[in-house]
C-alpha cells in the first residue's frame, strides 16, 4: 500500500458539500483543519474518540464527530477511534468498567443481586433484568467514567509524545546528513 492510499477512502470536500444529511453543519465541516493530520488534531482526535468510543454506547461516532468539529481536531481520527468498543470488544470492556466502578465504591466484586423472596412475586423477565441492570449501575457508569477520562488522555499524551520522537528523530537525520 504506498503512503496515501489511505486519503483514497476519505470522502472527498466536494461529496460532503453535496450530502443532505451533513448540510446542516454547514461551512464549519469544511474547515481544512479538521481533515489536515497534524500533531493536535490527531492527538485531539484520538482523545474525542477513545472517550466518546468507552463512555457512550450508543451514537458515538455522530458525538465524536460533532466534538470534533467545534475543537477543531481530526475527523476522521475521532470517528475512528470510536470502535475501540465494538461488538467483540464491548463486552470486556463493559465488564472491566464494572469490576473498576465496584472496587472503586468499595464492594469486592463479589455481591449478587439480592435472592427472590419465597412468597414474593417473580415477575417478567423484563423486570428481573432492569432490577440487574439498576444494581450494576452506578458502578459501571464510574468504571466507564474513568476508563474514557483516563484511556482519552493517555491517547493524547501517547500520540504527541510519539509525534514529538518522531520530528526529532527526522531533525537529527537531517542533521547528519548535512554534516
Amino acid at each position: 500500500m504506498k503512503p496515501g492510499a489511505w486519503r483514497d477512502w476519505l470522502p472527498s470536500p466536494q461529496a460532503l458539500q453535496g450530502n443532505r444529511w451533513l448540510r446542516w453543519i454547514g461551512p464549519a465541516l469544511h474547515h481544512p483543519r479538521l481533515w489536515h493530520l497534524n500533531r493536535r488534531g490527531v492527538a485531539l482526535g484520538l482523545a474525542l474518540g477513545l472517550f466518546f468510543g468507552l463512555l457512550i454506547p450508543i451514537a458515538q461516532i455522530p458525538l465524536a464527530g460533532a466534538a470534533a468539529v467545534l475543537l477543531r481536531a481530526n475527523v476522521p481520527m475521532a470517528v475512528a477511534s470510536t470502535l475501540v468498543t465494538n461488538p467483540v470488544t464491548f463486552g470486556p470492556v463493559y465488564y472491566a468498567a464494572w469490576r473498576t466502578g465496584n472496587a472503586i465504591l468499595g464492594d469486592d466484586g463479589r455481591s449478587q443481586p439480592p435472592a427472590p423472596q419465597a412468597d414474593a412475586p417473580q415477575g417478567s423477565w423484563w423486570e428481573r433484568a432492569w432490577q440487574r441492570i439498576e444494581q450494576a449501575g452506578k458502578p459501571l457508569l464510574l468504571g466507564l467514567a474513568i476508563f474514557a477520562t483516563g484511556f482519552g488522555l493517555l491517547g493524547y499524551l501517547l500520540v504527541t509524545l510519539a509525534w514529538r520522537i518522531k520530528v526529532v528523530l527526522a531533525r537529527r537525520r537531517r542533521c547528519k546528513a548535512y554534516a
